[in-house]
């Protein structure tokens, strides 16, 4: 029986929605995320969502989400720039069906500045690192932001050239010194710590710490007004304008850090509420989950994805060809997948451990890799140049790779029971393992019948979610480079009268060159835009080339 709710009056909902920014976040009957937004007035642009002309008039798309909404939540914040963050956060968090932008890895953009080079400047990035370095932001305005970048590093004279360390070979080939656009500090034109000074001045500008430049601007922009100088007095509104909105102060709402946004996640506590429900000896820190993408006949592909403490791990990801299974058969190729992935991780884990001690011990391949485990744990491998500690014989080496404290595969028991056997085959009986079925989220577990039941407002099951959707996301990222490197790579770019328009046609319809050999001619003419000629041609060309 899945969670169900009543659906609320949604109309009455909306007069206690205030006429203030904010971003509201769209729920289904099964309480699930389904749709992300963000408005400078809440209430004017929820109420569109409920009226009967918007419902009348509006694409196919909207209408099926209009119709799916079943209950809505709001978050108000305090201006336009605040609600553009906060709803990058939420759509990354809870990953929409309904939305498209920010479903990726795009950021909105930072200011970072290395202060522990010797010449310091400012650089634009999307991803803030442990570096020491100093950020500011993230900015929501990039247009606004490029502006005011550029005019600092012209008042303050910094430089913008790439080199770590510029010195006199590169200032030949620099033009901003003659422009007037850098101090030059690489040919000693202004020493390291008058240069240092100028940087520490234009970061407290980009801080908000300095309220006297805007002003003096404004004061400038009408004595070029009273001079008639109209031309002057637009590019100082325009600045001014971009320096407001650059350094208009404005949260980020981290993951899990700002407990006021009720919808910001927390990992960990998610780890441990699966751990309860689950009944789990230990708690899933690294969990695995499986998925197939199988479109048509051509390339069935798998995904594995990895997440540490509830967080993707994506330098542990791996994708796999499905290489013995023919055909749509999810069964047989998630028995592929589960087998190739776990045999690869024993038999790393084999040559660390003496193979006739572990054939005598009668220790389980189980028993023996959380030993490993334990011993990566507790004792830091030394690198290879002999210095340090010498590791002991049954050390693991730094390419250890532990198992997962829980695996997941995608699908209902068919898909649960061929991993299952897989497991059994390779000693793995105790590992861990569900699945998770698509259609109403229940979790099947071995040689149980009913599946367990977790709400849908709880953290685990979004936690299970979000690394399903991530395998699935993975696998189908996967599947179309394939498609698209067959597309345009292909033995019909030799035939005559195929264009790539053609070819592409062809290979959507028959998935393979293989495939388009035993179809008929009355078969390829049937594909727009290949007429009955052209079928012939392809048919007999193929037959030339031979199988």
């Amino acid at each position: 029986m899945s969670f169900r709710r009543e659906k609320p009056d949604l109309n009455a909902k909306l007069h206690d929605v205030p006429h203030q920014p904010g971003c509201y976040i769209m729920r289904d009957r099964l309480n699930r995320v389904i749709y992300v937004g963000k408005a400078r007035d809440l209430r004017k642009r929820l109420s569109n969502y409920f009226t009967a002309s918007r419902t009348k008039h509006a694409d196919q798309k909207t209408r099926a989400l209009i119709e799916s909404i079943w209950d809505f939540d709001i978050h108000i914040v305090r201006n336009e720039g605040e609600s553009l963050i906060l709803e990058m956060r939420l759509i990354k968090d809870f990953r929409p069906k309904y939305n498209i932008s920010f479903k990726d890895d795009k950021r909105y953009l930072l200011v970072k500045v290395q202060m522990a080079d010797p010449m310091p400047r400012f650089i634009l990035t999307r991803v803030k690192k442990e570096d020491g370095a100093r950020y500011f932001g993230p900015y929501a305005h990039s247009g606004a932001l490029r502006t005011t970048l550029n005019w600092m590093n012209r008042e303050f004279g910094l430089r913008i050239c790439r080199p770590h360390n510029p010195d006199g070979n590169d200032y030949i080939h620099c033009h901003n010194d003659i422009i007037k656009n850098c101090s030059a500090p690489c040919i000693g034109r202004v020493s390291l710590d008058e240069y240092r000074a100028k940087m520490d001045l234009a970061c407290d500008f980009l801080a908000g710490k300095s309220n006297q430049l805007i002003p003096a601007l404004e004061e400038e922009m009408k004595k070029a007004a009273k001079k008639l100088d109209f031309e002057r007095a637009a590019e100082l509104r325009d600045m001014i304008e971009s320096f407001k909105t650059t350094l208009k102060p404005m949260r980020t709402f981290e993951r899990g850090s700002n407990r006021r946004v009720a919808s910001t996640l927390d990992p960990m506590a998610d780890v441990k509420e699966l751990q309860e429900l689950l009944h789990l000896e230990r708690p899933p820190l690294v969990m695995e989950c499986f998925d197939i993408a199988n479109i048509g006949l051509a390339h069935c592909v798998a995904s594995m994805v990895r997440f540490n403490n509830g967080v993707p791990d994506n330098s542990n990801y791996r994708r796999y060809r499905i290489k013995i299974v023919s055909g749509q058969n999810d069964f047989a190729a998630m028995s592929e997948v589960v087998r190739r992935r776990y045999s690869r991780v024993l038999l790393e884990g084999r040559k660390l451990i003496n193979a006739e001690d572990l054939d005598i011990s009668q220790e389980g391949p189980l028993e023996a890799m959380r030993r490993l485990e334990a011993l990566n744990d507790e004792e830091p491998f030394e690198d290879e140049s002999g210095e340090g500690p010498n590791p002991s014989p049954q050390s693991p080496k730094s390419t250890f790779i532990r198992l997962p404290d829980l695996v997941i595969v995608d699908g209902g028991k068919g898909q649960l029971s061929s991993a299952m056997e897989e497991l059994q085959r390779l000693g793995l009986h105790d590992l861990p393992l569900i699945g998770l079925a698509k259609e109403n989220e229940e979790v099947y577990r071995p040689h149980q019948s009913e599946p367990v039941i977790i709400p849908h407002d709880r953290g685990a099951l979004k936690l299970l979610q979000r690394i399903r959707d991530e395998a699935h996301r993975w696998a189908n990222g996967y599947h179309q480079l394939l498609m698209k490197r067959r597309i345009a790579e292909s033995l019909l770019d030799e035939c005559p009268g195929v264009s790539a328009l053609r070819k592409a046609a062809l290979l959507r319809a028959f998935g393979s060159v293989a495939q388009l050999r035993k179809a008929g001619v009355e078969e390829i003419a049937a594909v727009p835009g290949i007429s009955h000629a052209i079928a012939e041609t392809v048919q007999k060309f193929l037959a030339e080339r031979g199988a």
